[in-house]
């Protein structure tokens, strides 16, 4: 096999040469010469002759075998105690997903040893028993198999008691408690995510089945291993924790201060509107005009309060077309990995040098400015804190804030509930959600007193940090876990 760089910057290609003789003692012989990455291969040993594209055959995969070969492994499955196994989308049998009951995970809320339950929906009791194969318990590990997230990794938080998920997450239930921490780090390592890498090649495959999932190689665990493991997911948990509260502080904050903490606006079935109020909205649809909107606008309006495009420019992103993606070169930075805690390195895409020297002036996002999801998953709010080398899609909005105004405090106005009130009566009414410049210009934004803006933006500047800490602590322990396999502890 050999491997070289297109002139157009894009991934990659290979070529695979089968070796039929029986001269070499070893099935894969990888090389390097000055022009070329290549291997060989005997026809032998072309795992059951179940993929022939030469990317499946790449050095760092075959070198990647040979080191769990040598160092011993049990297959996924063996350290779980259920068949892995996924769920099902309720939607597609008429079941809605409701704003409380049994959690309802999928691949969007899995995050490295953890779960971010920021955007969880919940599926009725009835349903939960229905998909009774789909049932997760808190320890689970779940791995995304579908889209764009594939090797995505989570650990099932004891938020709750028990969830669900969709035909997008694979379920692993470990054997022994401890083992938990294990693969969820384990899983993270380049081990098990070259092996992910791999399966998820060789053309435009977007998913694993579970037989793939269950037969990948985990190196055997020592027990130094599992007790290193084991302390780093406390010291890890912890910190997530705090970033949690450190960030319900400062929305639990902003409601206080509007005497909003704890309302609940009851659901009215009927309401009257005048037919002005239709032509002004341009809207005509019952869910616009709930009464539980009015009364929000009405109690953030009865404090001083700021349209959003009197207090922020705004400008939109750009789309270069899916032709212009790469697997290296500057950021392009899309819908799907914007999330209120910062960027992600979710199904990352990026740009050739020359097209983001030639983008940056007008779409390249600055320190200070306010990111913000406009399609998709409308509402999304990130106040960037570092220089970044990218391009925004044409799915986010850039928000540099004209006043007097810590950016965080805009940030966490829009990603609190009384944001999202605003962000769900605009975006409603189809099924993919789309919140125009328009009507984000006509978001109100509470204007509290200085010291209290202040006060929430400490406390959300606090979380990230945790945060960061955290992913920090993270890499950390995977290096380490690489780390002891190598030296074999």
């Amino acid at each position: 096999m050999k491997k070289g760089h297109r002139s157009n910057g894009r991934r990659p290609f290979s070529i695979l040469y089968i070796n039929t003789s029986t001269y070499y003692d070893e099935c894969t012989y990888p090389q390097v010469t000055n022009k070329m990455t290549f291997s060989i291969t005997q026809k032998s040993q072309l795992e059951g002759a179940h993929r022939l594209d030469a990317e499946y055959y790449q050095p760092e995969y075959l070198l990647n075998g040979k080191a769990l070969a040598n160092y011993g492994y049990d297959v996924l499955q063996s350290f779980s105690s259920i068949s892995i196994t996924k769920g099902e989308t309720p939607l597609w049998r008429g079941d809605d997903y409701l704003n409380k009951g049994i959690p309802f995970l999928r691949s969007e809320n899995l995050t490295p040893l953890g779960l971010d339950i920021s955007s969880i929906v919940f599926i009725s009791n009835k349903v939960h028993e229905r998909m009774k194969r789909s049932h997760i318990l808190p320890g689970d590990i779940l791995v995304a198999i579908v889209g764009a997230t594939i090797g995505q990794n989570g650990l099932v938080t004891d938020d709750y008691s028990e969830y669900n998920s969709n035909q997008a997450i694979a379920i692993i239930r470990p054997s022994r408690k401890e083992l938990s921490a294990y693969l969820g780090i384990v899983l993270e390592t380049k081990y098990c995510q070259l092996q992910i890498e791999r399966l998820k090649g060789g053309g435009a495959r977007d998913n694993l089945d579970l037989h793939e999932v269950q037969v990948i190689k985990i190196p055997k665990p020592s027990a130094g291993i599992i007790e290193y493991c084991k302390a780093a997911l406390l010291e890890i948990t912890s910190l997530k924790k705090i970033t949690q509260s450190l960030y319900s502080q400062a929305e639990n904050l902003l409601l206080e201060e509007l005497g909003l903490k704890d309302k609940k606006f009851d659901e009215d079935l009927t309401t009257v509107v005048k037919f002005s109020d239709i032509k002004k909205a341009e809207r005509m649809d019952a869910d616009y005009f709930q009464p539980k909107y009015e009364k929000l606008i009405s109690k953030i309006k009865s404090q001083k309060s700021k349209l959003l495009g009197d207090i922020a420019t705004i400008k939109k992103g750009i789309e270069p077309g899916a032709e212009a993606y790469q697997d290296e070169g500057k950021l392009f930075i899309r819908v799907s990995s914007l999330s209120k805690q910062g960027i992600t390195d979710k199904d990352e895409k990026y740009l050739n040098e020359k097209l983001y020297e030639t983008l940056k002036q007008n779409y390249q996002p600055r320190v200070g400015e306010v990111l913000l999801t406009k399609d998709a998953s409308p509402g999304v709010a990130y106040a960037l804190k570092e220089n970044i080398e990218g391009i925004i899609s044409g799915g986010i909005l850039r928000l540099k804030i004209k006043e007097d105004i810590d950016p965080e405090y805009i940030a966490l106005c829009i990603n609190s509930s009384i944001g999202q009130m605003q962000v769900e009566r605009d975006s409603g009414g189809s099924i993919i959600r789309h919140w125009k410049p328009e009507q984000v210009k006509q978001m109100l934004i509470p204007i509290l007193s200085k010291p209290i803006q202040q006060k929430i933006a400490d406390l959300v500047r606090q979380s990230h940090q945790a945060r960061k800490k955290s992913k920090q602590l993270l890499e950390e322990a995977k290096d380490k876990v690489e780390e002891m396999i190598e030296k074999r502890v």
